[in-house]
């Protein structure tokens, strides 16, 4: 799963100015089921009034998991829509994304959830070959 990249934004990117706005906007229309991930992900911590939220439910296609796996694997996306939306982002497995508020209360909370041991005890059978 590539990014959808427009010439234009290839021929600033071969000259060096690339805006991060235009960036995210590439990934937004090139990674759109993992642009509203995330996006609900943080609305909902918005409206529950919260800092941590997480999401359970697998991709509906391997196109939709290709586009997740893409943007939080790419050290460059995925540190742009951190930036863009205000939070710092983890991933386990082949779906669970979560967003974290920035907050003191969130560094535990983010240690817990990036751990070997949480990793071991978020397996399954079903996501064995995602």
């Amino acid at each position: 799963m590539s990014l959808d990249v427009s010439p234009a934004l290839l021929e600033k990117a071969e000259r060096g100015e690339v805006d991060e706005r235009e960036f995210v906007d590439c990934v937004r229309v090139s990674l759109p089921y993992a642009w509203e991930l995330i996006s609900s992900l943080v609305a909902q911590l918005k409206v529950d009034g919260t800092d941590f939220a997480d999401n359970h439910v697998p991709p509906p296609s391997e196109q939709a998991r290709g586009q997740l796996l893409r943007a939080l694997a790419s050290d460059a996306i995925r540190g742009a829509l951190q930036r863009h939306f205000g939070v710092q982002l983890a991933f386990q497995n082949c779906h669970r994304v979560a967003v974290f508020a920035p907050s003191e209360n969130n560094v535990a909370r983010y240690q817990r959830f990036t751990s070997v041991r949480e990793q071991l005890l978020n397996q399954s059978e079903e996501l064995r070959d995602c």
